[in-house]
């Protein structure tokens, strides 16, 4: 007898099919609640699409139990009474009188035995003249049959000398060609020895060597357009550059899937949060990857947020951040507490003032306080240098999925509430609230100098807000489905690249990425290049690249100019975030599939 489902069992198979489906924050929250974390089931015996395998099975098994339970077998295909939401809410005695049902009802429609019997018996008695006269004219065909047996053999002789036929005509035809071409050749080469006399050879002598080189190949090309077998297209059609496995340094270490990666902002190195319950922290040369200084085993610092295995609470770091000098990157983690190490991994300070699970953190840039924002609904501003809570900020009616800061002392917030507050250290309410998103806002942006905040929601929009109006600026649609993640380019007023055009980049569950014009309100660039929700974008220090990473398992690399892919590499698993180093020549990856990539990017 097969066991019972137990409810951990299901638990975890709708947690899988949620995340499978896309629905990221849905997943999320029943994994949090339903407690999935504490399943002894081994995720990777769960095949994909388990759930629905698994009602499938559970339809044909009802089907099977009906229909062995059935004692009329008078009747094949009794499931064609059936719909499968029958399966699903009946029983087999509820089964089985539908089926019944039906089948009365449809025996009722049909003649009795005995009625289809003298049905039968009139009409051959009606049909007998007509088979009658139908004898006597086979017997004519019979009659007829020598004269047709000859005409087949006289049509047959016919078909046997039509390809000696059809070969002779071809045969006159090719020759035909064959003198039309040498003809046109002969009338070519006189038409060219008439024109090189024509030609003044002092036009040849008085142009200039470019000039005269550029006119060569022009009459080349002249020459071979008027030859007519084929023409040959220049044109190149070669597919985006792959990566090389030896411009690909793979990071292994962590024991789950890598959520977060991050370089620290002076460079040498990077950060990786995990669902393992660690963050690391590599050292990585400035050398490409296939070079000396980068052979041997990778210098890693390992950042345990768990004391021992026996600990059964959850630990999966979920977020990480540099603060703006690169001394040190703060951690926040499915237990609600977030974390401050220094770079040589050594825990700093502890900060546990969340009740849920953290989703997002930042430092200020002058790196005096840190924002946090939890599940719990609430925000909280910490004092580093004290190492405590200075204030904290319930806003929302549902999980804060984001934080950014303005500047040093104001900051805004989105939720799950649909909703995004501005607020200032110190200020017991927001000092400006936006509205306008129909669903969860996932991400917010604000541009370098803090006059622009950019949010992208579920609702399938990016919008654009000024500090100036409640309104939204620009409204960004052209998404199919919800957008998680968006960047702006490193480009404008307070950027590195100040005389380069603002762009917003957004990446959606629709596979797509999508270039703004933000000074236009309008769409710039369309980036089709993947095949599964996009999880994360990332541009290049000089903005003329943007690095896409998907469920898909590719990493892109887009010509900003040209909205092209110039680099493409499939790893094992999908990804789930993408980022530069500081020179713009590395691009790290976190995947799915427990590693961290390092790219060599040479353009």
């Amino acid at each position: 007898m097969v066991a019972p489902l137990s409810s951990d069992e299901l638990n975890y198979m709708v947690f899988r099919y949620l995340h499978e489906s896309g629905f990221s924050h849905a997943a999320f929250t029943f994994g949090y609640e339903a407690e999935v974390n504490k399943s002894t089931i081994d995720g990777n015996l769960v095949p994909p699409g388990a759930l629905v395998k698994f009602v499938q099975k559970g339809i044909q098994y009802l089907e099977l139990e009906t229909n062995l339970s059935n004692d009329d077998t008078n009747m094949d295909e009794d499931f064609q009474f059936l719909q499968p939401f029958d399966l699903i809410t009946k029983n087999v005695d509820e089964l089985q009188k539908i089926i019944k049902d039906k089948k009365e009802k449809l025996q009722k429609d049909k003649p009795t035995q005995n009625d289809k019997a003298n049905a039968d018996h009139e009409r051959d008695h009606e049909r007998e003249p007509a088979r009658e006269r139908e004898k006597e004219k086979q017997q004519k065909e019979k009659e007829r049959e020598p004269a047709r047996e000859r005409e087949k053999e006289k049509q047959h002789k016919e078909k046997e000398r039509e390809p000696a036929r059809e070969r002779e005509k071809e045969k006159q035809q090719k020759g035909k060609e064959l003198e039309r071409n040498r003809e046109r050749s002969e009338k070519n080469k006189e038409i060219e020895k008439r024109k090189e006399k024509e030609k003044p050879r002092e036009d040849i002598m008085d142009s200039e060597p470019s000039g005269g080189k550029e006119a060569a190949e022009r009459e080349e090309n002249r020459k071979a357009g008027d030859l007519e077998p084929m023409d040959i297209c220049t044109v190149s059609t070669s597919l985006p550059y792959e990566i090389p496995s030896c411009d690909v340094m793979v990071l292994e270490g962590h024991t789950s899937e890598v959520f977060a990666c991050a370089w620290s902002p002076e460079g040498s190195l990077l950060a990786t949060g995990s669902g393992d319950s660690t963050a690391r922290i590599w050292t990585i040369g400035d050398g490409p990857c296939n070079s000396a200084i980068q052979s041997g085993p990778s210098n890693v610092v390992v950042l345990k947020h768990l004391k021992s295995r026996a600990n059964e609470e959850i630990m999966d770091v979920t977020t990480i951040d540099w603060n703006s000098e690169g001394t040190l990157l703060a951690t926040g983690s499915y237990d609600g507490k977030a974390r401050i190490w220094n770079r040589a991994g050594e825990l700093v300070s502890t900060l546990n003032k969340h009740k849920g699970p953290i989703f997002c953190l930042k430092w200020n840039k002058k790196g005096d306080y840190l924002l946090s924002g939890s599940f719990d609904k609430t925000v909280v501003v910490w004092d580093v240098n004290d190492g405590e809570w200075k204030q904290q900020y319930e806003f929302h009616s549902g999980p804060t999925l984001d934080v950014d800061w303005r500047n040093n002392t104001y900051f805004a917030t989105s939720s799950t509430d649909k909703m995004i507050h501005v607020c200032k250290v110190g200020e017991h309410r927001p000092i400006k609230t936006f509205s306008g998103h129909q669903n969860e806002v996932n991400t917010i942006k604000w541009t370098p100098t803090g006059s622009l905040l950019a949010s992208c929601s579920d609702d399938h929009t990016a919008k654009i807000w000024s500090m100036k109006q409640d309104s939204c600026l620009h409204d960004f649609k052209g998404h199919r489905k919800a957008i998680y993640t968006i960047e702006w380019s490193p480009t404008g007023a307070g950027s590195s690249n100040p005389n380069k055009q603002l762009l917003l980049a957004s990446a959606s569950f629709d596979s797509t990425v999508k270039l703004w014009d933000v000074e236009l309100g309008r769409l710039l660039q369309n980036l089709d290049g993947h095949r599964q929700p996009v999880y994360s974008i990332a541009f290049s220090p000089n903005a003329e690249y943007l690095a896409s990473g998907s469920l898909d398992k590719c990493l892109n690399i887009w010509s900003v100019k040209e909205a092209k892919i110039v680099r493409t590499y499939k790893g094992g698993g999908g990804i789930f975030e993408v980022c530069w180093n500081k020179d713009g020549n590395k691009v790290a990856v976190s995947y799915a599939d427990n590693a961290v990539c390092v790219f060599d990017i040479r353009l």
